[in-house]
């Protein structure tokens, strides 16, 4: 079993990265940086960029969730809303069950369109990593990989959380 690393320093063995250091350093390096250059061809940030996909995948929600959801201030998610909206990605509307609320919006035709081609070739290059798996493994993988982010998750509000007090 592979053992994780209680923080992002190199390996005390100094030979091959476990586990916690493939995953707190090598993994997640290399995903911001791929979505950085996503945002980037569009002219966004990646935080904007994410807030796009959260938008495209839950549907229209609150600033206060995206704010919760992105683990940003309401204030900054105003400022990110006001630029995704200037450049024409995302919308205001009125909440239909509360007038008094107002949600976000992705114009999500508009995201698959120009990110199809662009997430193309990553899906057929992870397809084909899966290929070389079970379906016992994958599963394994999948299980795996939903806990971390779930852990993210976690430990980003957690972040948060103790940046405000």
């Amino acid at each position: 079993m592979a053992r994780l690393s209680p923080h992002p320093a190199a390996p005390e063995s100094g030979g091959t990265p476990d586990l916690g250091e493939l995953l707190g350093r090598e993994l997640s390096t290399a995903v911001v940086m791929f979505h950085e250059a996503v945002a980037a061809r569009r002219g966004l940030t990646a935080t904007e960029n994410k807030a796009l996909d959260l938008l495209a995948r839950r549907g229209p929600v609150t600033s206060g969730d995206l704010a919760r959801e992105l683990g940003l201030t309401p204030g900054a998610v105003t400022g990110l809303v006001d630029r995704l909206a200037r450049a024409g990605y995302a919308q205001r509307l009125p909440d239909a069950a509360d007038r008094r609320k107002t949600l976000v919006a992705a114009d999500v035709d508009r995201l698959n369109a120009e990110m199809r081609p662009v997430f193309a070739p990553l899906r057929e290059a992870v397809e084909k990593l899966a290929d070389g798996f079970t379906a016992a493994e994958l599963a394994t993988i999948e299980h795996f990989v939903t806990e971390v982010a779930a852990i993210m998750r976690d430990q980003t509000a957690r972040l948060v959380e103790e940046s405000r007090t």
